[in-house]
């Protein structure tokens, strides 16, 4: 059987498609695991879908954000080796593009350069009114709802809630990226959260390798199928740019 390692070493174009669980290791949780946020630990009356859903941000604003601060928002967590594992892939020139389903910047943080937000970014904020721009301490250093400084709206973070639409740039760069990929790596996600999951059936190249607990939907076109948590399994790549195997 084909090992990760030697796909790896012959691919010239990979692509990541990442969803939650590549930042459980980093202590954030998913959301449809027993631990996860649907399980319904948090303290609220409502269901958590339904507060992170665009009708109930209108109808509930003070709610949602009471949630949002309390649930969605992990400012000190760090990158785990699935991050920076990807980060090096992409320096030695092996990776193209990571497409993730988080909001969280960890690829980012850990020193990814070309990552799709498919959801958004916790770390931008906007007013709904006037558009000005505020990063995350506007979110985190205030209470109640947030308001903007210039005209008084309402400042929301630039993540997509259900009921809401994708980035149309956004998914249109990451399906290209996915179509012109040789190496397709599908880590910390079960592929039932669509649009976004639906993305992957663009790939057209030579092998798919799926990294997760869970079966998703495309382990059939899997060439390798891992079921370790993600980051312990990336991390033999994490200095991959030093290893030499060019």
């Amino acid at each position: 059987m084909i090992t990760l390692d030697e796909i790896i070493l012959d691919a010239r174009r990979i692509v990541f498609f990442g969803g939650a669980g590549v930042s459980t290791e980093s202590g954030i949780p998913d959301f449809r695991s027993a631990e996860g946020l649907y399980a319904g630990k948090s303290k609220t009356k409502y269901d958590p879908a339904e507060i992170v859903s665009h009708s109930f941000f209108i109808q509930h604003p003070q709610e949602f954000f009471d949630y949002y601060r309390n649930n969605l928002i992990y400012p000190t967590a760090k990158p785990n080796p699935a991050h920076f594992a990807l980060a090096s892939l992409e320096q030695a020139g092996k990776l193209n593009a990571v497409i993730t389903q988080n909001i969280d910047g960890l690829h980012q943080l850990a020193g990814s350069r070309n990552v799709y937000e498919l959801h958004g970014s916790v770390h931008r904020n906007y007013c709904v009114d006037c558009g000005k721009p505020y990063g995350l301490e506007a979110i985190t250093a205030t209470t109640g709802v947030p308001v903007c400084d210039s005209c008084g709206g309402i400042v929301r973070p630039d993540v997509v809630l259900y009921e809401e639409p994708l980035d149309t740039a956004v998914t249109q760069a990451a399906v290209e990226a996915i179509s012109t990929a040789d190496i397709l790596i599908v880590g910390g996600t079960s592929l039932v959260v669509y649009p976004a999951a639906g993305m992957v059936h663009h790939f057209s190249g030579e092998h798919i390798v799926v990294i997760n607990k869970q079966a998703t939907g495309i382990d059939f076109r899997a060439s390798l199928t891992i079921r370790e948590p993600i980051g312990e399994t990336l991390q033999p790549f994490v200095n991959y740019q030093a290893r030499g195997d060019e």
